[in-house]
């Protein structure tokens, strides 16, 4: 598939596995709605993620710790009626899998039946293998999201690198094995160094992707908002392709105008009046 073309077949965890076998990375976006969800198809991107950064991106709140779970549920459905031949990622948002495991359970299988995601996204740490044992157990792909975990904003306060020395690295490939042994699908690693990313890359063996975490990844995911120059700030690692949020400013100036001036549908109003009918003697 060339990077114009939409998805001719259904992507899976399998054509994943394939990729990262050929050492071909896979591009992965946040997305959270159908019309999105149907372009970014066409441009070629294989993994969609339907974020809990919604929570910011598209419900102008503080923290992703904020997201709905039935809002969760709502725009996963839409993307992948967007986008049906993408792999969806479904994002666990906070408190829909911390109470207990048997409501963690209900839930992610929520969307994965009302959702039609293809896997859910848990931020986990050592303490959630039991859980992603038992989600693997009934039968639900999973993906461990490790190193930086924005629910912890307002525990934690500033993002952390993951890392930074060489016991921070044992710790997050320690964490990283245990996701995997527990049967986790996939990894999900945010915010380390190369050297942390890279050695969990060499020591688990279920495809790995990076949140700004180093390019020994084998999928890469940062939010679209912050790719397209929505955002009014972006981390390091999602360097904007355009400035998309000053071109949508000047796009509604120009329509402001257009309206303000009288100009529109002035001389091209698409809609006619029959002729009337000639009269018969």
């Amino acid at each position: 598939m060339t990077a114009a073309q939409t998805p001719s077949e259904k992507v899976t965890l399998a054509t994943l596995r394939g990729m990262v076998r050929r050492g071909v990375p896979f591009p992965m976006l946040t997305c959270y709605d159908a019309t999105t969800a149907r372009w970014l198809a066409r441009g070629g991107v294989r993994v969609l993620l339907v974020g809990d950064s919604a929570a910011q991106t598209i419900l102008g709140f503080e923290h992703t710790n904020q997201a709905p779970l039935e809002f969760m549920l709502t725009i996963t459905a839409a993307v992948k009626r967007g986008a049906p031949d993408c792999f969806i990622v479904g994002d666990m948002p906070f408190m829909s899998y911390q109470a207990d495991d048997a409501e963690a359970i209900r839930n992610a299988g929520r969307f994965l039946v009302e959702g039609g995601a293809d896997a859910v996204k848990l931020e986990v740490g050592a303490a959630h293998a039991p859980l992603i044992e038992k989600l693997a157990r009934a039968g639900i792909p999973t993906i461990a999201h490790i190193g930086w975990r924005p629910h912890r904003t307002q525990q934690v306060g500033v993002p952390v690198v993951a890392g930074r020395s060489e016991a921070q690295i044992q710790s997050l490939v320690d964490v990283a094995v245990q996701m995997q042994d527990a049967g986790a699908v996939m990894l999900l690693i945010e915010q380390s160094t190369a050297e942390a990313s890279g050695r969990v890359v060499r020591e688990v063996g279920i495809p790995v992707i990076g949140c700004g975490a180093g390019p020994a990844c084998h999928g890469h995911v940062i939010i679209l908002q912050d790719w397209l120059g929505m955002s009014d700030w972006h981390p390091s690692f999602a360097q904007p392709i355009v400035d998309g949020g000053s071109w949508l400013s000047e796009k509604a100036a120009q329509w402001v105008n257009l309206v303000e001036s009288g100009q529109y549908l002035s001389d091209d109003h698409p809609y006619k009046m029959n002729p009337e009918p000639k009269a018969t003697r």
